[in-house]
């Protein structure tokens, strides 16, 4: 049985699914913003560095792991907490245009997560498709087929665009929440650097080494 190493393998955040996504959500809110909201607006500044920040504190955590298990939990926190702050930056560009934010049942929504988009790239082109839907008019928001298609609102390229960032964002903040679920669970059981240390030494003299 190998002997538990004092600081175990970490830092790979790019193999996690949380971070591809929130890397994703990053992606395209720089694109909206760029399309969509003014330059010399503080908005825009503060979602590209909300969704950065989502990122960088994924991967901060990550690398911080191997001597601090609280640390990350911590960040990893942040980057959820971050990606909160982008998620009410979207719903409140979609309220003060008055545009419509997709309840959970629009059929939209499961869409684009079946979609499963790699790149920006990928997420702008199932906008256009969305957009070209049945000419300027998006899928019915009603999803119960008792209840009467609603068709009567044009969606437009920002209203999809920044609905389809939500969704990511839900994905990501779901995807997070289990980690951090994850993360608490695992540092109450084996503890920090501290116990790690005191474990490896507690071992290492059980072994006759110095």
């Amino acid at each position: 049985m190998e002997p538990e190493a004092l600081i175990p393998k970490h830092g790979g955040y790019r193999k996690l699914k949380s971070f591809q996504i929130a890397q994703l959500c990053y992606d395209v809110t720089v694109r909206f913003c760029d399309r969509y909201i003014s330059p010399r607006s503080r908005t825009h500044d503060q979602m590209v560095q909300a969704a950065r920040s989502g990122v960088q504190n994924i991967a901060e955590g990550s690398k911080a792991s191997g001597t601090s298990k609280k640390m990350e939990l911590k960040l990893t926190n942040v980057a959820r907490a971050s990606l909160e702050e982008l998620r009410l930056d979207y719903e409140d560009y979609l309220r003060h245009r008055s545009l419509p934010l997709w309840p959970e049942a629009d059929s939209r929504r499961k869409a684009l997560v079946a979609r499963r988009c790699a790149t920006a790239e990928e997420v702008a082109q199932w906008v256009r498709e969305q957009h070209g839907r049945n000419g300027p008019y998006g899928p019915p928001a009603q999803t119960n087929p008792s209840l009467p298609s609603i068709k009567s609102i044009p969606s437009t390229y920002p209203e999809i665009a920044a609905n389809a960032a939500l969704v990511l964002i839900g994905v990501a903040c779901a995807l997070l929440d289990r980690q951090l679920t994850s993360q608490a669970l695992a540092f109450v059981d084996e503890g920090g650097f501290t116990e790690r240390l005191h474990r490896v030494r507690t071992e290492r003299r059980k072994r006759g080494g110095p």
